[in-house]
């Protein structure tokens, strides 16, 4: 038997190593190439970490290569900070001597953690360049970054290390807070203003007896299972005013935290507005609510009607509008998308909706535009009175065969009317409670199964057309005489929350 010795082991592997070209590099030559030409980081909020984006870097040369430096321009001192091929050297400000083979590539990751002190005043940008090598071989590529100022609202944490969580609400135990109106920091926390955006960790809770207070242009963004609850004889006023722009600069806006572009239209994240038992006196005008999990959830308010005017929630994981034994009256609404319904009224209530667009092309066919009933759902003949659900000059539509659903129990009343609406549903239907074009105690001018043409349901434009199923359909009786955005409605006028004066390409 031979045995090899380890000395002339390690002589055959150096001589191995020393024949192998892709350890000999040159230099950069300045020709890399990039994926990007510039790094738009998106939006973040003052002194809230970014999320990560990603720069491919590109040698096309047949040659090895060392790049002698990869760095940002403002060194040390930078408010980014990089990851190149897995390294964090310098704490992400300096990379030296960084080889890329031939035909290969790297990755370089960039986050950033800036204050509203660190961007120009003049804009609220915040900028840098990540430079590779120096000299005539120098190229960079731009880094910029849109800083927003913003209050922070979030639970106090106890020295014990706990979370401050509300009290029992219907049952369910939330983290959260009550708004202060004298607090250290940030003042008056139940008088949202237009001078600063609103951060929201955890439920902020309205104490009992109070009003919170939402000026016109106020933004408020909610983290995740987050939301705002407003409690026993509190109240929720919004007073946004109509807007100019396609900015929405004078809504009141409630969204997620999470600004970049591929989180513009994601469903469920976070919670809910919630209008809870006893609540009172509520009014919501020029209101924009998107991605939510319930956009607003209405239960058992004391008698006195939850009005909304020129509002609209997008993209529910669950529902647009949740209601339990509520009042509401809604001119001027409009709800898109929702993945059980974008307006459910259960368990009774009295309801009145004027001039409403309901449509939900939700990517499951369970999903409904509009449901009523006057039970719960467990146990199904626990019942309340549905006194009133009317719908006048609407649309109920989606991309299912039928958007809307009746259910009743003959143990409580349930009174509904549909006067001069366009619906989506099959005609078919034998159920007395669908008998559209021969039941005019409940239904009067309805137009079934017409394609209202919608601008573009993806993108939340609700707008219509001469093209429309509801154009010129209205009765004039139920006139509101301006429609959401604040345009003369014509005679006869169009169905829905939209004059189709409005259409723009």
């Amino acid at each position: 038997m031979r045995y090899v010795t380890l000395p002339f082991l390690i002589t055959i592997l150096l001589l191995t190593a020393a024949c192998r070209s892709d350890f000999d590099t040159v230099a950069s030559d300045g020709k890399l190439a990039f994926s990007r030409d510039i790094i738009y980081l998106d939006t973040v909020f003052s002194n809230i970490g970014s999320s990560t984006y990603r720069l491919k870097v590109y040698n096309r040369s047949k040659k090895d290569i060392t790049i002698p430096s990869i760095k940002l321009e403002r060194g040390l001192l930078s408010k980014y900070r990089m990851t190149v091929d897995g390294r964090q050297d310098n704490q992400g400000k300096l990379f030296t001597n960084v080889t890329l083979l031939a035909k290969d590539s790297l990755y370089i990751f960039i986050e950033t953690t800036a204050s509203s002190t660190d961007a120009n005043a003049s804009d609220y940008l915040y900028t840098d360049k990540i430079e590779f090598d120096s000299g005539q071989n120098l190229q960079t590529i731009p880094l910029v970054t849109l800083v927003k100022d913003a209050f922070f609202l979030y639970p106090q944490r106890f020295a014990d290390g706990t979370t401050e969580t509300l009290p029992l609400i219907d049952g369910q135990k939330l983290n959260g807070f009550y708004l202060d109106p004298k607090d250290p920091i940030n003042g008056n926390e139940l008088h949202f203003t237009n001078q600063k955006a609103y951060v929201i960790y955890g439920y902020a809770a309205v104490p009992k007896g109070k009003t919170v207070l939402f000026d016109a242009g106020s933004r408020v963004y909610f983290h995740n299972n987050s939301g705002l609850v407003v409690t026993e004889n509190a109240t929720l006023q919004i007073n946004g005013t109509p807007s100019t722009t396609n900015a929405l600069e004078n809504q009141v806006i409630f969204e997620a935290d999470r600004l970049e572009p591929e989180y513009a239209n994601l469903p469920g994240q976070w919670g809910t507005i919630w209008l809870t038992k006893g609540s009172t006196n509520h009014s919501i005008t020029h209101l924009t609510i998107k991605n939510a999990t319930i956009g607003l959830r209405i239960q058992d308010n004391d008698g006195t009607t939850v009005s909304i005017k020129n509002s609209q929630i997008y993209n529910c994981a669950n529902y647009g509008i949740l209601a339990q034994t509520a009042r509401i009256e809604a001119q001027n609404l409009a709800i898109n998308g929702a993945g059980i319904a974008a307006l459910s009224c259960y368990y009774g209530g009295d309801y009145q909706f004027t001039h409403a667009t309901f449509n939900n092309n939700w990517n499951n066919n369970s999903h409904l535009a509009v449901a009523i009933s006057n039970h719960q759902d467990s146990p199904a003949t626990d019942t309340k009175d549905l006194t009133k659900a009317t719908f006048n000059n609407c649309i109920i539509y989606g991309n299912n065969t039928n958007e809307l659903q009746l259910s009743s129990k003959p143990t409580a009343a349930f009174n509904y009317q549909f006067n001069h609406c366009l619906l989506k549903f099959n005609p078919k239907s034998t159920q007395a409670q669908y008998q559209f074009q021969t039941d005019p105690s409940h239904y009067t001018g309805i137009i079934l199964n017409q394609n209202p043409n919608f601008l573009n349901t993806t993108k939340n434009k609700l707008h219509i057309d001469a093209t429309s199923g509801a154009y010129a359909k209205g009765n004039p009786a139920y006139l509101i005489p301006l429609d959401i955005l604040g345009s003369s409605r014509t005679l006869p006028p169009d169905l829905g929350a939209y004059q189709s004066n409005e259409f723009k390409k």
